[in-house]
């Protein structure tokens, strides 16, 4: 599809092969991280190598269990695309460690094809905890120079490898027509979808 979603509604790769076989997850810059939802379970590959403050940052919440009881709260849809948007998820703006400096797909070269996880953020600079899923290829939250004003894009970390059908249950899920504020009013999940825990695999 090519009907990307507004970049305001956001605001508020396999393992390489060695001689012999494949090469090991941390060997390849690769994290992956298994998270249950009340769904069903989804695989992350987390790219270390090449976002490694955003990817550490993801894991610092993840090994201290921080995402253990958390929810994927809301889901856009991008209009007149029923089947393209992004869900987003994580403790709902409440921040436990600092905000992290901002890794643009600029720098990375990563981009927010379908599946790609990213994180959810105001100014760049401002990440914490939140993060979202895009369901469909979505180019206009990748970084562009040209482009006025905030132009710094998303910092896409990795990509669902095992559970896509569980983001699309997820996204098909209810959502409140008043709950939220400005570009997510009408966007709440109602309820949520449970974050039961998440671990690395």
């Amino acid at each position: 599809m090519s009907a990307p979603i507004d970049r305001r509604l956001v605001l508020a790769g396999g393992l390489a092969l060695a001689s012999g076989g494949a090469l090991a997850q941390d060997d390849a810059g690769l994290k992956r991280v298994a998270m249950k939802t009340g769904q069903g379970v989804i695989t992350l590959e987390l790219e270390a190598a090449k976002a490694p403050i955003t990817t550490k940052n993801f894991l610092r919440y993840v090994d201290a269990h921080l995402l253990d009881g958390a929810s994927f709260y809301r889901v856009s849809h991008a209009p007149n695309a029923a089947d393209y948007g992004l869900i987003e998820g994580g403790l709902r703006g409440r921040k436990v460690f600092k905000p992290i400096a901002h890794e643009s797909t600029a720098a990375t070269g990563l981009t927010h094809k379908d599946g790609t996880i990213s994180m959810a953020r105001l100014a760049p600079g401002t990440a914490t905890a939140d993060f979202f899923i895009v369901v469909g290829d979505h180019p206009g939250f990748d970084a562009d120079p040209k482009a006025e004003g905030d132009n710094q894009g998303f910092a896409a970390f990795g990509r669902v490898v095992e559970g896509m059908d569980v983001v699309h249950a997820i996204f098909t899920q209810k959502v409140s027509p008043t709950a939220g504020a400005g570009v997510m009013k009408g966007e709440m999940l109602s309820p949520p979808v449970p974050i039961v825990s998440v671990r690395r695999a």
